[in-house]
């Protein structure tokens, strides 16, 4: 594809709170190709913050259709939508065809063909906070847990009065177009949601959406304790015998290592072998009693994937013969 011009209507914005302003862009451009399945051929516009501060670095246009000429040298047009959470100067860098649901759906957008666009002064006031609490703090496995959502004036620290309308999702519909609960806060700006218990081991979000990216958004994994169980597969062996030990951690936090402990002296816990939990969540550590008499082990597992709390399983007990 060649673009030989992208324009806008306008390249001051001044935008506030929860509001866009879509800003029409046109692009000229000729694409090399005699398939008839192009004749609907979108494309997408990429800006990028240059200058200025907020939580929007980024911009896309929507689905630009052609709207003169033809697919090999026409003219598409359309908007991009400008939030309050873009603020400052942003310049046109590239443009691809889309549409945007088919590269979202894939994972990543193309690379743009790079262009030389109009610069967009943006002037983006009293953005959005989002905020979230979660109930009970630490999410035991088994009970349901509620979140309580919070948008806010950032500017005033204030809610913006009216009901928001907002949707919460769940692991990949965190970051797709991919479902979801469609909500409508407090004229407080609250929303609190029941989430069963298994959706604790997933991001849990918040999103203000727009088209196509969203307005602003939260993602949370929520606190769960280690759980951590323990049982040697012999109660005695010969000294330097190796005796498995099998267990599980609750979650599971794959990947997350454990570490065996054997009780030195009255207080003292020292590593004596580690494994990362499986995909099952189980787990195999190795004991070797290294003298006669009733030997303490336990079985330690430290904080891991920014959510699994540190967690110890009861202490156990292995006689060398």
């Amino acid at each position: 594809m060649t673009v030989t011009s992208v324009t806008a209507d306008r390249t001051t914005i001044a935008v506030s709170g929860l509001n866009t302003v879509p800003v029409k862009l046109t692009v000229a451009a000729k694409y090399n190709t005699t398939n008839p399945d192009d004749e609907n051929l979108v494309l997408l516009v990429y800006i990028k913050r240059i200058s200025g501060t907020g939580p929007m670095t980024e911009l896309l246009s929507t689905d630009l259709p052609r709207t003169s000429g033809t697919v090999q040298d026409g003219v598409w047009s359309g908007p991009v939508h400008i939030s309050s959470t873009a603020n400052g100067t942003y310049k046109v860098y590239g443009v691809s065809y889309g549409p945007y649901f088919t590269w979202q759906a894939g994972g990543m957008l193309p690379d743009p063909t790079p262009v030389d666009g109009p610069t967009l002064t943006i002037t983006g006031t009293h953005q959005p906070k989002i905020t979230a609490k979660v109930t009970p703090a630490v999410v035991p496995f088994g009970p349901n847990y509620t979140i309580t959502w919070a948008i806010t004036d950032r500017t005033t620290g204030k809610p913006y009065g009216t009901r928001i309308r907002a949707l919460l999702g769940v692991d990949n519909q965190c970051g797709e177009e991919a479902g979801g609960v469609n909500v409508l806060t407090t004229a407080a700006g609250l929303i609190t949601h029941l989430y069963p218990s298994g959706e604790g081991e997933w991001t849990n979000c918040l999103r203000i959406k727009s088209t196509p990216l969203d307005i602003a958004g939260l993602g949370l994994l929520v606190l769960r304790p280690g759980v951590v169980s323990a049982v040697p597969s012999k109660a005695s062996a010969a000294v330097g015998t190796v005796v498995p030990v099998n267990g599980r951690v609750l979650g599971p936090p794959v990947n997350c290592p454990v570490l065996l402990q054997r009780l030195y002296g009255a207080s003292q816990w020292r590593q004596v072998s580690t494994a990362n939990v499986r995909l099952s969540g189980r787990y195999t550590v190795s004991a070797q009693p290294a003298y006669k008499g009733l030997i303490p082990y336990r079985v330690y597992f430290a904080a891991c994937q920014r959510h699994y709390l540190t967690g110890v399983s009861p202490v156990f007990y292995i006689r060398g013969l």
